[in-house]
């Protein structure tokens, strides 16, 4: 059995792990009220709400060579980024003065003689008064576009080498600028984030060793030892476009990176009639992807001249996505519960008059597994011109088919589509069926910015190769889970897809060969047992899903510590316990759920 990680420990035990160790009902609420025991071991955390110790120093370096007495930085990949984070200290704030928050560029120098192709990184700092932390963490936390742990570790080595450096024209940016009666345009400033140089062959001790060959030799050595902080453009820029093959569809069966490049770019054996590679927008996390799809559609209604419109929030989501919707643009409808009522209602507000930008939705939906009904929706999409957004990320495509009924698609490559939960990504696909189609193509012309960090885009496409494989056996076992779950009469509820009020939505999505998922829930009748089960579970514990390894955490605490009375309002029960189903033999899963609720049983009441 493997050991499981104590306390802080990066999950799985690696320098770029998405996971953190929290492995205690106690541990987790001590992480959640600060206590010291907990959060003196913290060695990482999941990237959105705990910013890596590495990009942490690098930040310790700026601040020491560019800030000023009593400051902060957050650092972001590019200017648009930086920009949106200025903006929403001046929207938020009140009397700051001009100056007070400011912006330094730091880019790559030019160092002399070089030999070959590489990817290096510029940098936009946003400095601010330190009391104001929590503001900007705001923004890294739900919009995901800070910089990359891995985009860190290369800047601070760059950055220590002295070849990067403040640009000599610093932007001079003014909170008057970024202030209009309805959300602004949010210009596409030319992003130098991905600049293409030449560096020595020698550089931390490394050598390109020819081209691309020995792609296939251990991963973690290729990277590391060959590329080292030398990472090969050409390398990134295939396995981007692999990525983005294998989430159009066109690539059926796992599939090495050489197959897939040699498939055809051209569309219409997809996921979607006409649908190509180039529908396909990568981000750098799975909510950067659900924000900027907002912020683009906000800023394509600006630019038609349109009032500002709320958006609608259906279903009780995972948490930043409604915070999206709150805190960026004029609001929100949330319809927590997702259910045909509430369609009936949102169907009454609109023959009213009533009018919004997009409705956003998960299938299903985190923690409670519920199916929207998207054909539904679909057909008042249409009839009030409004976008449909859908966040796949659990259900994932390989199990269900949103696409044919929503306009964009989300998705936290993050979860089963890398599995190895070592690096982060989002994607964004659009439908080339949708009656928005063009304009959104335009709209993404204008509006996207590549900010997906070269190296996180190698260890993505390497992890997913054997998605479909995988996703298929995490099925599998997850159903075997939910079985022994439902069998036990101290189980009060189990949430799955496959076994919800809300199934005949899930099935009139999923794929001919597609299952339900490796998202599960369970509440139980005590408080008490829930947590005796938790903490008996010999399985890692801590934040995110969808990794190769099983993964559970008490949800509720984790996510909605502050707010557990207004969760319960929405059928998410304060005592909740989320499991991811991992690739284990079925019959070592199996022990291991049985052993838990063996120690739930225990418990005296």
């Amino acid at each position: 059995m493997a050991m499981l990680a104590a306390v802080g420990q990066p999950v799985p035990n690696t320098p770029h792990a998405v996971s953190v160790s929290l492995p205690s009902w106690k541990a987790t609420v001590g992480y959640e009220e600060g206590e010291d025991w907990v959060l003196s071991k913290m060695q990482t955390g999941y990237p959105r709400f705990f910013i890596h110790l590495t990009i942490q120093e690098l930040g310790n370096e700026i601040l020491k060579l560019y800030g000023r007495s009593g400051e902060a930085v957050m650092l972001f990949p590019s200017l648009a980024t930086a920009k949106k984070c200025f903006k929403f200290f001046y929207d938020k704030v009140q009397g700051l003065g001009v100056g007070v928050v400011h912006v330094l560029q730091l880019e790559p120098v030019n160092t002399g003689n070089r030999s070959h192709a590489t990817t290096l990184s510029g940098l936009s700092c946003v400095f601010f008064p330190k009391e104001y932390f929590n503001v900007a963490k705001q923004v890294w936390q739900h919009t995901g576009d800070g910089i990359s742990s891995r985009r860190g570790e290369f800047c601070l080595k760059a950055l220590r080498d002295g070849i990067l450096e403040p640009v000599t024209t610093q932007p001079q940016i003014r909170p008057d600028d970024l202030y209009t009666k309805g959300p602004r345009r949010y210009q596409r400033p030319g992003s130098r984030n991905g600049i293409i140089h030449d560096i020595p062959s020698s550089n931390n001790g490394t050598t390109d060793r020819a081209g691309t060959d020995g792609e296939d030799k251990d991963h973690a050595q290729f990277v590391e030892e060959r590329f080292g902080r030398n990472l090969n453009v050409k390398l990134a820029s295939q396995a981007k476009l692999a990525i983005r093959r294998r989430i159009s569809g066109c690539l059926t069966d796992d599939a090495e990176l050489e197959q897939a490049l040699k498939k055809s770019p051209d569309g219409g054996d997809g996921r979607q009639k006409g649908l190509s590679e180039n529908d396909v927008y990568l981000y750098p996390t799975g909510m950067s992807s659900i924000f900027n799809t907002h912020r683009i559609l906000l800023a394509n209604a600006e630019a038609k001249g349109q009032a500002p419109r709320k958006s609608i929030c259906f279903g009780f989501p995972y948490i930043d996505t409604l915070k999206i919707l709150e805190k960026w643009g004029p609001g929100c409808l949330f319809y927590g519960h997702g259910s045909a009522a509430c369609i009936d209602d949102l169907e009454r507000r609109l023959d009213a008059g009533e009018r919004f930008l997009a409705l956003f939705t998960e299938f299903p939906s985190n923690p409670l597994l519920n199916s929207a009904d998207l054909q539904r929706i679909r057909v008042l999409a249409d009839k009030y011109d409004f976008t449909v957004v859908v966040d796949e990320t659990v259900g994932n495509f390989t199990n269900i088919d949103v696409l044919s009924r929503a306009d964009i698609v989300v998705s936290s490559l993050t979860k089963v589509f890398s599995g190895d939960s070592n690096v982060m990504g989002g994607s964004c696909v659009l439908n080339p069926q949708s009656k928005w189609y063009a304009e959104l193509k335009q709209a993404m012309s204008r509006e996207y910015e590549d900010n997906y960090w070269a190296e996180d885009a190698v260890f993505m496409e390497r992890n997913s190769r054997d998605f479909i494989r995988r996703s298929e056996r995490i099925n599998q076992n997850a159903e075997a889970v939910v079985r022994s779950l439902q069998q036990c009469p101290l189980v009060k509820q189990v949430y799955y897809p496959k076994c919800s009020p809300s199934r005949p939505n899930y099935d009139a999505c999923r794929s001919p060969n597609g299952g339900y998922g490796g998202l599960l829930s369970v509440t139980f009748q005590h408080p008490e047992q829930a947590v005796a089960f938790f903490d008996a579970l010999e399985v890692q514990k801590g934040p995110s899903l969808g990794t190769n390894f099983t993964l559970a955490c008490p949800y509720t605490v984790l996510a909605h510590y502050a707010e557990m009375g207004w969760t319960a309002q929405w059928g998410v029960e304060p005592d909740l316990v989320r499991l991811s189903v991992g690739l284990e033999e079925p019959a070592e899963l199996a022990d291991k759920v049985d052993r838990a609720l063996r120690a739930a049983e225990k418990v005296k009441i």
